[in-house]
């Protein structure tokens, strides 16, 4: 019997090879998010501000972010670890990240440690550019769950991330380029 759409709902056949098809996109490797913002600012106040524990504080009011343990406050660096808490998706939630490679003012890595995903890693470059920097995020994640959680990564957190990182690099980008870096930034 065709649905109308040519599908046939009777054919077991079609059916697996969809299902197939389907399990295959899902599980098809990690979602990334890459994002890329011009700052009319100098690379390393952009860069020490994407790193200071403080200005991260203030950029994510949204999901009540705090730091609770590791580096509080100020910057963060080299195999330094920072926890945070946070309410995301109506859930409050702890994740710890520590710096795995660090370069100032080019790039730096944060990975999670401890966290509700299966694995987080987050890539920071900062390169010069004729208008100030271009900061480039490349957020790499796994969701736990198999492939209930690829399927909830797919249709819904790859989204909420990538917002939820838009927003945060919006007001980076708003601090830098105003006199407000200089409350989490004593000096270049």
């Amino acid at each position: 019997m065709l649905d109308g759409t040519g599908w046939s709902t009777t054919d077991p056949c079609r059916f697996a090879l969809w299902a197939a098809g389907f399990v295959r996109a899902l599980s098809s490797g990690m979602p990334v998010i890459e994002a890329t913002t011009i700052i009319q600012a100098p690379r390393a106040r952009v860069f020490d501000l994407a790193r200071s524990i403080d200005a991260h504080v203030d950029s994510t009011t949204g999901t009540g972010e705090r730091a609770i343990a590791g580096v509080t406050t100020g910057l963060i660096g080299l195999n330094e670890e920072v926890t945070w808490e946070a309410r995301h998706l109506g859930v409050r939630q702890k994740l710890t990240s520590c710096i795995t490679t660090f370069d100032r003012p080019n790039q730096f890595t944060d990975c999670m440690v401890r966290g509700a995903f299966k694995r987080m890693q987050h890539l920071h470059e900062f390169f010069d550019h004729e208008q100030g920097t271009l900061m480039k995020d490349r957020l790499e994640f796994e969701a736990p769950f198999g492939i209930f959680g690829a399927a909830f990564a797919k249709l819904y957190l790859t989204d909420y991330l990538r917002r939820f990182l838009l927003e945060r690099n919006a007001i980076l980008k708003r601090t830098a380029e105003s006199k407000d870096w200089l409350i989490y930034l004593s000096s270049e």
